[in-house]
């Protein structure tokens, strides 16, 4: 549904636009549910085709999907990385969603040390895939918190979250994904408590 999402928003701002699945009826299912110019392809013809890339699947998979689209086509790329470590096999807590991290690993460090090659920027992990593109808070702009080791792969992002309607608060290097992956918990609390799905984050400053 991320993916999904994120790939209309994107074509509605004139990206260009691929899909990946390695799944052939999916695949078809995704061109019909997307429609537009959207492609579609296997996890590694949409690796090789991007020059940026978005990481939209569930934690579990997350370096399977990386290793699917292949090291070679992922070399010096920019990912941004929207997974996150939720444990499937458990329930929530009180509208708590389990993880299968520690607050002293996230998955993003751990993706970062299999493919040392790639630019991963944590984003898009901290609210709901309807105000991901285009986010409208009665005016106001959310705040989507990204991290990630190298500057320029930031600087790029910073310059596309800006483009699709947000304004970006860089927490530093890839640790800080320690703290913005289980942004995703506190987001779907008021979800799973009360079904409120409509609110994001915003830093405020003084």
């Amino acid at each position: 549904m991320v993916g999904i999402a994120l790939a209309k928003g994107l074509l509605n701002h004139h990206y260009e636009v691929m899909i990946g699945s390695n799944n052939p009826d999916k695949q078809q299912q995704l061109k019909a549910t997307i429609g537009g110019a959207i492609q579609v392809g296997d996890f590694q013809q949409t690796a090789q085709f991007a020059d940026h890339i978005i990481l939209a699947v569930k934690g579990m998979y997350a370096s399977n999907a990386l290793e699917l689209c292949g090291t070679d086509n992922l070399k010096h790329k920019i990912v941004l990385d929207a997974s996150n470590p939720i444990d499937e096999s458990r329930a929530p807590v009180n509208g708590v969603l389990p993880f299968f991290t520690s607050l002293d690993k996230s998955l993003m460090e751990t993706l970062q040390e299999q493919f040392t090659d790639t630019h991963f920027v944590k984003c898009f992990s901290c609210v709901g895939n309807a105000f991901m593109i285009d986010p409208d808070f009665n005016g106001e702009k959310p705040s989507m918190f990204i991290c990630g080791n190298q500057d320029e792969a930031k600087v790029w992002t910073r310059n596309f979250l800006a483009d699709i309607g947000w304004e970006t608060e860089d927490m530093g290097k890839v640790e800080a994904a320690r703290a913005i992956e289980p942004l995703c918990m506190l987001w779907c609390i008021p979800g799973f408590l009360n079904n409120q799905w409509n609110h994001a984050f915003r830093l405020i400053k003084n």
